[in-house]
């Protein structure tokens, strides 16, 4: 016999013979929580039953015998089939459901010996974990992607010049390749940040059981080896209330998601018919519906977009654990999860988008040099020459060059030299005096950038370098994280191959 109920637009239908829940309650929580453990964690929760049957085996917790019946049962699970179930009210979560399926091959009492030595509580937090470094190895190679497509762009951009701002106003000239590394060297920090919180992350909670651990004899470092674990965590307490490795990794990933939309934003005033630096491919534009003369940088605009609900999800998960108790609590657990996904796949999104749409970038390299020799954006290196060259305190060089800004228009070579010798006159009781000519090279923008040999600095002998060291630090990350990956397929083999022996 069923009930039936219609909540909140949903058809349920309850068993009577084993209901315990309210049928809001279901509709509100239970059938989201079903759907939600579906999607996200039957593969990583399979994983854990086989790893936790191999080490009861091999620890002698359970028989040989036992452990056979357990392991065709597992074997005999659908995953295709559970995805397509519908959530019946019958059992309170996916955990619960497995059971009955393992119950039902590996015979009455399978599953409660199968559950022997663990907790659903350290199976949650394992899951998590093992969720939760798929996603941060997808969004490091999705940065990987855009740093390799930055420094292309570089590459070719070494002589482009155009003039870089500070508070919103034209301040000195640069390079294009300039500006481009170091938004790849933020990258590079941002995979920096990744890997420490993969690290934090990677520790396999599993035997922690509700909070306290369990007195039978197991092996925490196995299960950890078969999971593909750098190994357990430590206190069985922290292994279940601790929510930091959680955080570590939302901070991380909202560093490297705000920095992109900072990135975003100059994109798109680059790419306005006012400024016109950029162009995009047309298959990143797209025209109004009304104004046929339109191409408008959506794809910017939308890697804008999904940037700030990135960064709205992150700083949901934050919330709703500030605050909580230091213990087993739901806040960390089944509502907040797909929060946690959400907003690695979206900051995934922004990162590949951004290097698809850049890929197909333009710049126009003679506006840019254009508008970097105007509005006095050289004039920083007069004062430096005045230093250099004539032993005044840059002070005083400063108060000079200010002076020539104001006596002379940034055009007129001739009327800048006449203003210089007034100003060395007056302020420093000696006549400075250069050629227009001479003047003119002094201030040309692309000397302004070859003097600028600074480690770090846009000269393009020192961008060489860096492109140099870029390159070099990508292929070392790539290798890691195909490191990382590698180590997990690998402990996948030795599960089966365990699994096989028993």
């Amino acid at each position: 016999m069923d009930a039936r109920w219609t909540v909140m637009g949903w058809r349920l239908t309850v068993i009577l013979a084993d209901v315990k829940f309210a049928p809001e309650y279901v509709a509100c929580v239970l059938n989201q929580h079903f759907e939600d453990a579906k999607a996200l964690f039957l593969v990583p929760l399979m994983a854990i039953h086989r790893a936790h049957l191999v080490m009861l085996a091999a620890c002698g917790i359970i028989s040989r015998e036992d452990a056979r019946a357990i392991r065709t049962a597992l074997a005999a699970v659908d995953p295709a089939a559970i995805r397509a179930a519908a959530y019946d009210g019958s059992c309170e979560d996916l955990f619960f459901y497995l059971d009955r399926l393992i119950d039902a091959t590996g015979g009455t009492g399978a599953a409660g010996r199968l559950h022997t030595a663990r907790s659903r509580n350290d199976i949650d937090m394992t899951m998590y974990r093992m969720r939760q470094r798929e996603w941060l190895l997808e969004l490091m190679e999705a940065s990987f992607e855009l740093r390799q497509v930055l420094l292309g762009l570089a590459e070719r951009h070494r002589e482009t010049i155009f003039a870089a701002h500070t508070h919103t106003q034209r301040a000195q000239p640069t390079t294009i390749a300039h500006y481009l590394l170091a938004v790849v060297e933020q990258l590079e920090r941002d995979a920096t940040r990744f890997e420490a919180a993969y690290a934090s992350t990677n520790r396999s909670p599993l035997g922690a059981c509700a909070i306290t651990g369990t007195g039978f004899p197991i092996d925490r470092t196995l299960t950890a080896d078969l999971l593909g674990f750098d190994g357990p965590t430590g206190n069985t307490y922290g292994s279940i209330a601790t929510a930091d490795y959680l955080l570590e990794s939302m901070s991380a990933a909202a560093v490297a998601v705000t920095g992109l939309g900072r990135f975003a934003q100059d994109l798109l005033l680059w790419s306005t018919a006012e400024v016109g630096y950029v162009r995009l491919g047309d298959a990143f534009v797209q025209t109004s519906s009304i104004m046929p003369q339109k191409r408008n940088p959506v794809a910017i605009e939308h890697a804008r977009a999904i940037a700030s609900r990135a960064i709205g999800q992150m700083s949901a998960v934050m919330l709703a654990i500030h605050n909580t108790p230091f213990g087993d609590i739901v806040d960390t657990e089944d509502d907040l999860q797909p929060v946690v996904q959400a907003a690695f796949a979206d900051a995934a999104r922004v990162v590949r988008l951004l290097a698809a749409a850049m890929g197909s970038a333009e710049f126009d390299a003679a506006r840019l040099g254009a508008r970097a020799n105007g509005g006095w954006t050289t004039i920083t290196e007069l004062a430096d020459t005045l230093v250099r060259d004539k032993g005044l305190p840059f002070r005083l060089a400063h108060a000079i060059a200010r002076r020539v800004t104001e006596h002379a228009e940034p055009d007129s070579p001739e009327a800048a030299a006449a203003a210089l010798a007034d100003a060395s006159r007056e302020l420093a009781g000696e006549e400075i005096t250069y050629t227009p000519n001479a003047l003119s090279d002094l201030l040309s923008a692309r000397r302004f950038i070859e003097v600028r040999t600074t480690v770090g600095g846009p000269a393009p002998s020192e961008t060489a370098r860096a492109m140099a060291s870029s390159r070099g630090g990508l292929a070392e990350d790539r290798a890691r994280v195909a490191a990382r990956r590698a180590a997990l397929h690998t402990a996948e083999e030795r599960l089966h191959a365990r699994l096989a022996e028993l």
